[in-house]
Formats: structure tokens, sequence, C-alpha cells
């Protein structure tokens, strides 16, 4: 969730005054990283995941599940049986470590050290996270479940849906009609952000989900929930004044959004390049992932009529005023930004031939001063053009005590920007005296209800990020086309009602490699010289690397022509199998990329377990959540076909979904039968 600062919070009032400030001292931070490791080169793959739980108290007897409040307590606990493990073990990196977030319902674990290009460890993921939650479960109360569910179907809903219960009158931060303040993690940064968005933007944020509507949902819809004639903060007005819109679910806080719990990857890279080169591939994957992982229907109670999380989150940290969000003419504000702080990402970024300047094709404002400065630096036009345009926003939360820093060896200005533009992808500089390197960060997925479709996805996007460096793949597509894309992968049930813009053919050259092992070096070498050693059979790797030399543009590369004629709408089934002679499929090209490692036979039969829910799920013969959740509630006897998810709704899918999860209910439709719990 960003930086947890130990100090005292300014207001907004007194933040904006130091926004210069930290934007200042945030570029010259930067440039103390760029001028120390912008050469920095020959860094191995690691990566890691994070997973963000949901604890759920069940009350058996009332048949009603709540979200348990107790993070504090049980984060104190967890803390204290880490530290005994490492102790015992010896050791601390192979520990799990688990965190704080947003929800003071929410806890993040991660691994506890990076897993390794090895393929022991890519198939140690499944257990990994199968250990994370077996700590959280075992430390928690009988009547606690840790879900990694990405929304709670009833967050917001009238009446008591926390245990211990909290009035949403006494929300101080959000001002919200429907969430309380205890809702929020009570770290000093989390409140002072809900607030200090709320300042500045001038109104509570307002989101609105359109409502799946069934044969007896009442047209027009307006929400009876909601409490319309509130009068205790000055934005109670807003939702009958317009911001609740007919038809939809209408929330109001930063709670409904971060609140979500999420899918995450990072990747360390070889250097600067590839992290680059591999964050703009990835751009266009990002809604597809987004489309394959969609697990959240379901929002306040009722069901909606899309299948994601993004625009929820997006729209509950928008800070732009009316004049940033072009409703009114700039005059206090110096920029007019077309997407919120929480948005798809806006700009390419590499340097390779293949990035055309015609793919930045929408309006990414960004500050001219801080441009000019990165490059009088020496700093390329792109690189400055990306951290400009983060730059533009202003810093939301600043410490009192953190105001004035070392900017040779600090880099929480930087952070403090860079970590609050919550975009699909980040590029990630190294951190101040860490071993850490260039990384780039893939989070556009959404969780998902079991650990195996969890490390399924891990290990999917892991491999294709290794095949596009492998095989030099272009994925690029116009950023205006990836936000379409964006748009229509959050539509219900868009893996197979939509189609998305995507690349007509990837290689580099006019033709695709005849075959993977030939397409591979016999003596690969690193970008920084020394040759990678094999160690395989058949000139095959041993271990999944890094360090991809960039071959100059071929003299058979396809030609620059009119940009629309490289791309073509695709289905999803299309994108994930192939189409045509040039395009083999981003399932296939991660099977072309497997021919080049040596592995045995029992690795090879556990990837393609993964693989082939990816496969299933893309062709439908498996569900996605959002979808088997939707089919629950909408097959559930008490269901009445209005919309609304009952509380008995509620409790049985929540049990049936640690019930899945737990290897003890089946869900044929949903996922295979080998994805059950081991051991």
């Amino acid at each position: 969730m960003g930086l947890l600062s130990l100090g005292t919070p300014l207001v907004w009032d007194e933040a904006k005054q130091y926004a210069d400030h930290v934007r200042t001292h945030g570029i010259t931070q930067f440039l103390h990283i760029w001028d120390r490791l912008k050469d920095r080169c020959g860094d191995e793959l690691l990566w890691g995941d994070e997973i963000e739980y949901m604890v759920a108290s069940f009350d058996d007897q009332e048949k009603t599940v709540k979200l348990s409040l107790r993070q504090t307590e049980i984060l104190a606990k967890l803390q204290s049986i880490v530290d005994d493990i490492a102790t015992d073990r010896g050791e601390s990196d192979s520990v799990p470590t688990f965190h704080p977030e947003y929800g003071r319902f929410m806890l993040e674990s991660t691994p506890g050290s990076p897993y390794t290009g090895e393929i022991r460890s890519l198939l140690s993921v499944e257990d990994n996270m199968r250990y994370r939650r077996h700590l959280a479960r075992k430390y928690l109360k009988k009547s606690e479940i840790p879900y990694t569910m990405t929304s709670f179907p009833h967050l917001g809903v009238p009446g008591v849906f926390t245990d211990p219960y909290f009035d949403p009158v006494d929300a101080v931060s959000s001002h919200s009609l429907f969430l309380p303040e205890e809702i929020t993690n009570p770290h000093a940064r989390f409140p002072t952000l809900t607030a200090n968005i709320r300042r500045r933007r001038g109104s509570k944020v307002a989101i609105n989900l359109p409502l799946f509507v069934d044969t007896r949902t009442p047209r027009p819809f307006v929400d009876p929930t909601i409490p319309w004639q509130r009068n205790v903060y000055p934005e109670d007005p807003e939702a009958k004044n317009g911001a609740a819109l007919l038809d939809h679910i209408y929330m109001d806080a930063m709670g409904f959004g971060m609140g979500c719990s999420c899918l995450q990857i990072t990747f360390q890279a070889c250097n600067i390049a590839e992290a680059r080169r591999l964050y703009d591939a990835l751009i266009p994957v990002a809604p597809l992932m987004l489309a394959l992982t969609a697990a959240s229907p379901l929002w306040r109670g009722y069901i909606a009529d899309v299948d994601c999380r993004w625009d929820v989150v997006s729209a509950s940290v928008d800070d732009r005023t009316e004049e940033e969000r072009g409703l009114k003419p700039l005059k206090e504000n110096r920029f007019k930004i077309p997407k919120s702080r929480y948005a798809s990402v806006s700009l390419y970024i590499s340097e390779y031939w293949m990035n055309q300047p015609a793919y930045n094709d929408i309006d990414a404002p960004h500050d001219p001063a801080i441009f000019e400065r990165l490059r009088e630096h020496g700093v390329d036009e792109l690189l400055s053009r990306h951290v400009a345009h983060l730059f533009i926003r202003d810093p939301i939360v600043v410490f009192s005590e953190s105001i004035d820093q070392d900017d040779s060896t600090n880099n929480d200005h930087f952070e403090n920007i860079q970590s609050t533009n919550w975009q699909t992808l980040r590029f990630k500089p190294p951190p101040t005296n860490s071993p850490i390197g260039w990384r780039v960060e893939f989070r556009p997925m959404e969780v998902q209800l079991t650990d195996f479709e969890n490390a399924a996805f891990s290990v999917f996007v892991v491999l294709l990020s290794r095949a596009i460096l492998h095989f030099n793949l272009n994925l690029y597509v116009p950023i205006s086309k990836v936000d379409e894309n964006m748009a229509r992968s959050q539509r219900r049930d868009a893996v197979h009602s939509e189609k998305f813009y995507f690349r007509k053919n990837v290689f580099p050259g006019p033709s695709q490699p005849t075959s993977a092992a030939s397409s591979c070096p016999s003596t690969p070498v690193s970008e920084h010289g020394g040759p990678i050693l094999v160690n395989g059979v058949n000139g095959k790797e041993k271990k999944l690397r890094n360090c991809y030399p960039l071959p100059p543009k071929p003299d058979d590369a396809s030609p620059f022509g009119a940009i629309e004629e490289e791309y073509e709408e695709m289905s999803m089934v299309e994108i994930m199998n192939g189409k045509g002679s040039s395009f083999p499929g981003l399932l296939n090209l991660v099977y072309m990329y497997l021919e080049t490692l040596d592995m045995d036979e029992k690795s090879a039969r556990k990837i393609e377990e993964y693989l082939d829910l990816i496969r299933r799920r893309t062709n439908g013969t498996l569900q996605t959540a959002a979808s088997w959740i939707r089919d629950f509630v909408r097959s559930h006897p008490g269901y009445k076909f209005d919309s609304a998810v009952s509380p008995e709704i509620n409790y049985d899918l929540m049990i049936a979904v640690d019930e899945i999860e737990r290897g003890l209910r089946a869900a044929p439709d949903f996922l295979p039968s080998n994805s059950c719990p081991r051991g």
C-alpha cells in the first residue's frame, strides 16, 4: 500500500504547502538513484507475489458473516509466530511475512524471500501460498477465516457488517454514508490519506457501478439502502444531488476500493533497459489478465453488471478537483488530468526500436519544468516524460518529521508520489541502500479464491514475461486501445463476450521461429558481457533468467506502416490460442518457451496443470470466479431475482468459498479436480 512512515501527518491545507518541496526533492532523489545505478547490469531474475486476505468472522447460529477488525492484534500475533519460526530455523529469509493494509480487516502476505529462476522455485509458489494461509488461519479465532476474495459482498450494507460493530456516523475521515471510521487501518497514514483525498477533491469520492438488472429488479432502481436524508457532514446531500446514479450501486469512500484484495507480481530485471522493455510489453497484457482473473461481481449487497474491481478502486482514490476533471476552467490547478491516480498506464517508456511514438497516442500531461530538469541531467526523453507525468500529482500525505531529508540517501519524497500513482504496471527504481535492482510490478490481477489459482496465474505471468524476452516479442498497440481494452475487460463475462485489440504479428521479423529450441542461442550471452551457463541437455537452459540481449532491428523487420494495420480485435480464445500464421497465441508462446528449458517430467506436469487452468478459463469450460459467484447467488433458493444479496446468501457463499479452498466442496464448473490442497 506504500510508505508506512512514523510521524505526524499534515492535514491537507498544511500538506499542500509542501507539494512543490516534495516534488522538487523527489526528483533530486530520483536523479541520485539514476546517477548511481543507471548502468547497473547483470541482476538475476528474482520475483515475488503479494496476496491480500480479508478476515471474516462467522456466527453460525445467526447465519451471518462479518468483517473482523482485529488486524492490529492478528498482525502482532503473526509477527511473534514468524519471529519464533525464524529463530527455530536459524534463518528469516524463508519465513513468510505479513503486513498491514488499508482495511482493518485485511492482511497482506509475501514470501519471506524472493523466488528465483530455478524451476523448483517456480513450482514452490503454491506451497508457499498455502503455508501463508495456514499460518494466518492457525492463529485466528475459531470463528474467523482468511479469504482471498477481491471484495466482501456486504461491505457497506445497512446494519452490522463488521465485528465489532461501529456506526458510519462517526466516519470523520471519509464522511461516508456507509463505512465507519474504524474500517480503516488506525496507522495515521490511512485516515489522513482518506481525509486528504476528500479535501483535495472538494467532495467525497463518487463510485457508481451499473446494477445487474434481474427479472424482478425495480426499474428505475432507486437504492432504498442509501440514507438519503442524513445530515451529519457537509457532503451528506451529495448522494441525492446527483452523485448517486439511478440503476447503479453507489459507494462513497476510499474503503470500498482500497478494501479490495488483489494479486501482484514484481520482477527484478537485468538492468534498466530490460525493465523498461518488460514494462512496455506487459502493458497490453494487463487488461487480458484482469478479465481472466475477474472475481468481484458483488458490491454493497447487490449484484453488479461488471465483474472486476478496477474502476471501483480508481474512483475511490480520485483526488482530482473539478478543474482537473475538466468540469471547470483551470484557475487554481495546473493541469487537466484525464485519469485518476489509480488507472491504466498512459505512456510506454522503452527506447527499443519497437516502441514507435505513435503508440503513445493519448493525452498524458507532464510537468514541463520537471521534464526539462530531467532532460538537462541526461535522462532520456521517454523516461523523463514518464517521471514528469507521475509528478503532476500532489503528495497526499506529508509527515512533518520527514519534510527535510538527505536526498542522497533517502528516497521517501520520490516514493511519496511514485507509490500513490497506482497504475496497471509500476516501473520501480532500486531503493536506496539496497541490493535490489530495477523492477517491474504487474498490478491488474484480481486475487483468486484458491491458492491453486493464484499460483497458476502467477506462474503464467512469469513464464509469459520470459517468453517475451526470449523471443523478443513485439506486443505494442496504441495506448488508446489498451485503455479501451481495460474498459471492456471489466464487463460481465468479458472473457467470452468481449473482443480485445491485440497485435497481429508479435515477432520482430515477418515470420515466427520454426521451433523454440532452434531459436535459443547455443551460448547465451548476457548484456554485461559474460556467457550464461546453460548446464542443461540439448542446449536447453536449467532455469528462467534475465539478461536477454536486445538485438538490433532486423533487416527483414516488418516495415513501419499504418499503425491501424498492426492490430485488430480478437477474442480471448484467439489471443491465448492463436490466430493465423503470424500469431501463435500467448499460451502457445509460453509452451514454445518451455521447450527451451531442461526440466523433468514431474515439473512439466505441474506447469501443465497451471496452464490448463488458464486455457479452460479462456475457452469457457471453467468459469471465472466472477461468473461462479454470480451463478451461486442467482441459483440460491433464497434469491428473489431482485439483484439483492441477502445476509443468508452472503453467509452461504462465504461458507462455500471456504470449503472449495480447503478441498471440501467440488466445483467442477470452476476448478479442475487436481486443484485440491495437497497433503
